[in-house]
């Protein structure tokens, strides 16, 4: 009890001496001018207003006259100067001031070496040190200073703002640059790490990315399949169908580099590691003039580009593959990020790799042999990424790049010559796709800026295929070869209209190959183009427009042809709900894929890349145009888009007829028509959507009877719905599913199933794609669990389900004369995958 009476009222009395010390270190400006006047007996000139609202410290009463001046200088925005003994001026007219400041990056408040400080209109300027800090001195009160680093958002801040009295620098958070007039218009689409820009296109920023169903990673080409207008009618994404369009007419560009090959699993998975995969924009229409060569759709994957002086990486496995990947900084200027991945289904077959065998190869010599007990097949596929970044000053960035793909199968047969010996017999298919890039971006002026791209490209499809019954050793071979160059100006007028300028040169070459033992056979075609284009473009942003113009000029030497491809895209805003957009595109391709049943490699790979030739093989031409409504409130985001499109210069060794058409070369067109809703409505926890496409798509082949008949992708009527929520801070899941009339198939004439041609008996079809497949229908469902395992490293565990119902779908159809009856024909039938379950767990640091 005596110690509390004592203690309250020391308490006390310390709290009260310690708020008037604190109180008592800043008084008014007003009050110290007046102290010194008297101290120092002499007169200060100044306007009330400039220094009513200011109050600091007092100084000490021992500096002199001319100390006491500089420290007035120092502690305040004001010019204090002594006219001589007795008169001392304050202003804010020519004050200078020293400043300082840290610049950070925005995505780990990493510091930003090299970053640019310039005084606007004077001749002062600085680069941030090796912490990211600068100091200027003797700079305007009244000045503006811009801090601007490549690759990021430049900001701008009055001198005062940066400022201090206190001797310390404020931090300047600089934002990473995504396009400057390219703003996000929708934040969450979908799912977190979906996102819609201003000119229509969607993004996918898989280190943001929440979950999908079905899918246990941000699988990059199994995730955009959740927009209306993609599908894939097989599955794969080696099959990627945009408004009725074939895989092979969507242009994939990865880190400025043309891909030719998509998948692992002969589809079924993504070839690309998601992992340093920053950015992924999908363009269905309204492309920039800056690309061509894919008639249906764009698909632009970017990798981190930042150098961040920060050691990180991570690693994960699930039921089909490992990977890892590291971001490794060598000096303050220059990093490295490598990435790998490889399949385990050479040493581990799962559940998982069962289902996604049987689907694979249900339809190849493979599997057909599957039931013999001398025959074996070793399937594994991987992929690898490396990433050179230097930053040489703020104004110039180099990167160099690498990419490489690769698929394997090995396949057996184990003969009896006789009671004593046995004889392997072995066949191979490999599927690789290489590439190499490098790009140069330089900051000449705030206005004017360049990007220099090259790279090459190189895809090989070989197989080797042994047939037991004739002893008959097949070799076919594909490849690709292609170099590219562009540069991109760009020219900055101001904040709202942005100029580009550029010229790209591409070089392709192709070669297909088939030889065969028994009896000798040999076939190599070789064939190489070269395209020249000119193309600019204008972009203005400002208040409730966007607009976007280009135009593109093609030149194919070989042909000595020019294509024009005027381009464009407008968004106007009509209230703070609605929108309406206008998209349109003439784009060509000079490349496509044509499907080889004959001639197809172990049953596996149909497919395989050839070059126009201007006759029978001519350049592809697209028109589209699209017309859509947006309503945006309260995070409800409804879309209607309507969309007409016309592909010309297709050919029938294009399209993978199983009908009458099979084996026919004739060059036609198909033309796609439809509407696209979408509606998405998001919260902090939650994110539900439905979509719904109607589309009609039918081919014009004038020399076929008859001259007009479904697409094989003519897909009338798709919905999709799905669900994401968060169920706790770190427990996510999500559910959807997607039902869709089923493709188009052609059935034999009832009573007369095969005709005779020839020494051929073949399957006499009725009129083609008259029929549809049953209607397919899906559901999938993910879990995601994200944990600490330390301080610095954090892990994440997925669980996601494929086909939870085991619903059995038929997504192709077609039929063969049978064997032991050639007057019938048999039918046969590809499975969609079944239940199939996958597992992932993660650790990043």
């Amino acid at each position: 009890m005596m110690l509390n009476r004592w203690l309250i009222p020391l308490l006390l009395c310390f709290g009260s001496i310690c708020y008037g010390q604190n109180t008592a270190k800043k008084i008014p400006l007003t009050e110290v001018i007046v102290s010194i006047e008297k101290q120092f007996n002499i007169k200060f000139s100044y306007a009330v207003e400039d220094v009513a609202a200011i109050v600091i410290t007092k100084p000490n009463t021992s500096f002199t006259l001319q100390e006491t001046i500089d420290y007035l200088n120092s502690k305040t925005l004001l010019n204090f100067k002594a006219l001589d003994n007795r008169y001392v001026t304050v202003s804010v007219i020519n004050k200078t001031i020293s400043v300082c400041g840290i610049v950070l990056s925005d995505e780990k408040k990493i510091p930003l070496i090299g970053a640019s400080v310039v005084v606007d209109n004077i001749a002062i300027s600085s680069i941030t040190n090796e912490n990211g800090k600068f100091n200027l001195q003797n700079v305007p009160i009244n000045a503006t200073l811009t801090v601007s680093y490549l690759g990021f958002q430049s900001r701008q801040f009055s001198a005062n703002e940066l400022f201090s009295t206190q001797n310390n620098c404020k931090e300047i958070v600089l934002s990473t640059k995504n396009e400057e007039l390219n703003q996000v218009l929708i934040s969450v689409y979908l799912t977190p790490g979906l996102q819609k820009y201003l000119d229509g296109s969607t993004v996918l920023n898989t280190k943001k990315f929440g979950i999908l169903p079905g899918l246990i990673e941000p699988d990059i080409l199994q995730s955009i399949q959740a927009l209306p207008g993609v599908e894939s009618t097989n599955e794969s994404i080696a099959n990627i169908n945009v408004r009725g369009g074939t895989n092979d007419q969507n242009l994939v560009i990865w880190d400025n580099i043309k891909m030719y090959h998509s998948g692992h699993f002969f589809g079924l998975i993504s070839a690309y590691n998601p992992n340093l995969t920053n950015k992924v924009i999908v363009s269905k229409n309204g492309t920039s003039a800056e690309y061509s060569d894919g008639v249906s759709s764009t698909i632009n994957m970017h990798t981190k580009d930042a150098v961040t002086n920060t050691f990180s990486g991570g690693g994960g496995i699930n039921l089909i593959s490992a990977d890892a990947f590291l971001e490794i900084p060598i000096t303050k200027k220059l990093e490295l990020h490598i990435s790998g991945r490889r399949s385990i289904t050479d040493l581990f077959k799962s559940p998982t790799y069962t289902k996604y065998f049987e689907r694979s190869f249900q339809d190849s010599d493979i599997n057909a042999d599957s039931d013999k007990n001398d025959t074996s097949s070793d399937f594994y596929f991987y992929d690898y990424t490396a990433k050179l970044l230097f930053d040489l000053n703020e104004k110039h960035q180099f990167r160099a790049n690498i990419i490489g793909i690769n698929n394997a199968l090995d396949y057996s047969e184990r003969l009896t010559v006789n009671s004593n010996e046995t004889e392997s017999k072995t066949s191979n298919l490999s599927q690789k796709n290489i590439g190499y890039g490098g790009n140069w971006k330089a900051q000449w002026n705030p206005k004017l800026s360049t990007n220099f791209v090259t790279y090459f490209s190189r895809y090989n499809i070989d197989a080797t295929a042994y047939r037991v019954e004739t002893d008959q050793r097949l070799t076919e071979a594909n490849e690709v070869l292609e170099t590219g160059a562009k540069l991109n100006t760009y020219y900055k007028t101001n904040d709202n209209l942005n100029f580009l300028f550029g010229y790209q040169f591409n070089e392709t070459g192709m070669l297909n190959q088939t030889t065969v033992s028994n009896p000798f056979y040999s076939s190599t075609k070789k064939d190489v183009l070269l395209n020249h284009a000119l193309f600019s473009e204008v972009e203005y942003n400002k208040n409730n427009t966007y607009l976007r113009v280009g135009l593109r000029l093609n030149y194919f030497q070989k042909f000595e042809k020019f294509l024009v491809e005027p381009r464009i895209n407008i968004r106007q805003k009509l209230s703070n709900q609605f929108a309406l957009k206008l998209e349109g595109e003439f784009k060509n391709q000079s490349t496509t894929q044509i499907v080889d049943f004959e001639d197809d490699f172990l049953g596996v790979e149909k497919r395989r890349w050839v070059l126009v030739t201007d006759k029978d093989i001519p350049i592809a031409t697209s028109k589209q145009g699209s017309f859509g409504v947006e309503f945006n409130q309260n995070k409800l985001n409804i879309e209607v888009t309507s969309f007409y499109k016309i592909i010309d210069g297709i050919t029938a060794s294009n399209q993978g007829f199983y009908n009458s058409f099979q084996f026919n070369n004739a060059n036609g067109s198909y033309t796609a028509k439809g509407l696209e809703f979408l509606a998405n409505k998001t919260a902090h926890q939650y994110s539900v959507w439905i979509s719904y496409t109607f589309s009609t798509n039918d081919y014009e082949f004038n020399t076929f009877t008859p001259s007009t008949f479904p697409n094989n992708v003519d897909i009338r009527h798709s919905v999709s719905l799905g669900f994401y929520y968060d169920i706790f801070k770190n427990l996510k899941i999500s559910v959807g599913g997607i039902w869709r009339n089923g493709q188009p198939y052609t059935k034999p004439i009832e009573g007369n199933e095969t005709v005779q041609n020839g020494n051929n008996t073949m399957v006499n079809y009725d009129s083609p794609n008259s029929e549809n497949l049953d209607n397919f229908m899906r559901l999938d469902a993910s879990l995601n669990y994200n944990f600490n395992l330390s301080q610095f490293i954090k892990a994440s565990f997925t669980a996601g389900v494929i086909n939870a119902t085991n619903q059995d779908n038929v997504i192709n159809r077609y039929y063969k004369v049978n064997p032991n009856d050639l007057n019938d024909a048999v039918q046969v039938d590809n499975k969609s995958l079944g239940l199939t379950p996958n597992i992932s767990f993660r650790v990043n640091f």
